[in-house]
């Protein structure tokens, strides 16, 4: 496996971007250049490794050794999560949380090719970019630390290691258990086709495992001593599309049957059926998730056959936070966008051969879009829904794939394992270290950006996990 990490014909920044950049800022931008090669090595690594949830054993590895060679304290196995992990450095406040990700996907193997070439002995990819999350925030708050150490300020910086993004919801237990009550903001980010920071919500959603027992039989010779776990599944399924109706337009519910038997002549004896139910506001996913189950209760009694659930996830709409978007925007506008190469437009125009016919372009790498500030939820959930009502939370899209590029897809994980996914994670990176820098320096911008938060989530607000008590689902991506 060959990566290509070509190097630029362009200058990155122009001269008059520069001049408006402080010495402190150009010095972390700086930094993160001149070990470009270093942070892409670590990147390609855990793209190559493709681990899914709950198992990124050698991702997490590597992720806390290099935090742990640049003088950061790690402590591993936070929350029951065998990879999570916090890695801390300085002292007092404010306290300035990273979030680092580095899980992968099932079934989207892929080379670093434009055009479809699964990888040999591994089925999973990055197709979220993950590789690149988790690397492009280790090497922000590593820049951040250097600049931190020189200036003799106070403040604390935290890298968390976030595991399972993918449905397995590892924040929410790290949330659950406090390790986020001492933090003043959160910085993220996320990989992308665009540079762009908003300032809006998303979809809550509740992840949950139906499982229905039956009695096996002969499916011809004693059909009439069997009792079909399909067939309770198929019931509640039936019942959930006839409820599609009566749920509110915003709400998404989907589900695969994961186990449905094994042969037609015999009476399938258990059946189970995977559902996510998504909706803007956290309350509706709640109400709706009460007649998903009074549904699997009636088709366990309809046909006669026994019914449990597991939630396996949860997560609440993320909380906006205006005042960081400025921040970060001003901070993004400053570091620019993705300029690309020869190499590397050759290999983006090959890519964009494969997109869909009528695939939407509207943007190129190169351009930082306009701040967005939007009360309409975006069509997708995460983990760090639950740690932004908890804590200031602001996040940012570093176009580390060609424009057009679906999320979850081959071209996602074959661009990300190029010098464009590279180019990408550091304008993140960068636009993530400059503004741990300000809010240092600024402590009235914590102060409005915790106003913020409380007046929001209101003042009595209490949190309490979707997911409940249970523990975490370490093998929800097993087979």
């Amino acid at each position: 496996m060959q990566h290509f990490i070509a190097i630029s014909l362009v200058v990155f920044l122009t001269s008059s971007m520069i001049a408006q950049v402080s010495p402190d800022k150009q010095m972390v931008m700086d930094l993160l250049e001149s070990r470009k090669a270093e942070f892409a090595d670590l990147a390609f690594q855990i793209w190559d490794y493709a681990e899914l949830g709950y198992m990124e054993e050698k991702s997490t590895a590597a992720l806390q050794e290099r935090l742990r060679t640049e003088g950061f304290q790690v402590e591993a196995g936070v929350a029951g999560l065998p990879t999570g992990f916090v890695a801390s450095y300085g002292q007092g406040e404010p306290v300035i949380a990273f979030i680092s990700e580095f899980d992968a996907l099932p079934g989207v193997s892929q080379e670093a090719v434009p055009y479809r070439q699964e990888r040999p002995g591994n089925n999973n990819g990055h197709a979220c970019g993950h590789h690149l999350f988790g690397t492009g925030s280790a090497a922000a708050a590593i820049a951040a630390k250097e600049w931190l150490r020189r200036s003799g300020k106070q403040g604390t910086l935290r890298i968390y290691g976030t595991p399972a993004e993918e449905g397995g919801a590892g924040k929410v237990y790290m949330v659950r258990e406090g390790l986020f009550d001492d933090v003043d903001v959160v910085l993220s980010w996320h990989a992308g086709d665009r540079n762009n920071v908003t300032a809006r919500s998303c979809l809550a959603i509740v992840s949950v495992k139906f499982r229905f027992y039956g009695e096996s039989a002969h499916a011809a010779g004693f059909p009439e001593r069997g009792r079909s776990a399909l067939d309770g599944v198929e019931a509640m399924n039936h019942m959930v599309n006839l409820m599609r109706e009566h749920v509110s337009d915003k709400s998404r519910i989907h589900y695969v049957i994961t186990h449905g038997g094994l042969a037609p002549n015999v009476v399938p004896a258990f059946a189970e059926v995977y559902y996510f139910v998504r909706h803007p506001d956290m309350r509706e996913v709640k109400a709706i998730f009460e007649r998903l189950v009074n549904a699997a209760e009636g088709a366990a009694l309809g046909t006669q056959t026994r019914m449990d659930y597991e939630i396996t996830g949860g997560a609440f709409n993320v909380l906006p936070n205006e005042t960081l978007a400025r921040v970060y925007h001003d901070n993004l506008v400053k570091v620019g966008g993705v300029e690309y190469d020869s190499i590397e437009l050759a290999f983006a125009r090959e890519i964009m051969k494969t997109y869909p016919t009528g695939t939407s372009v509207p943007e190129d790498a190169a351009r930082v879009l306009p701040l967005e500030v939007s009360e309409q939820a975006g069509n997708y959930s995460t983990d760090a829904g639950d740690v932004s009502w908890v804590a200031p939370y602001i996040s940012l899209r570093g176009a580390t794939w060609t424009p057009g590029t679906a999320s979850h897809s081959w071209q996602a994980v074959a661009t990300g394992g190029t010098s464009i996914g590279i180019k990408g994670m550091l304008v993140a990176a960068k636009t993530m270290a400059m503004s741990a820098i300000d809010l240092i320096n600024n402590p009235d911008i914590v102060r409005q950006a915790q106003d913020e938060l409380i007046r929001r989530r209101g003042a009595d607000f209490r949190y309490e996990a979707l997911l409940g008590d249970r523990k975490p689902a370490l093998d929800y991506m097993k087979k």
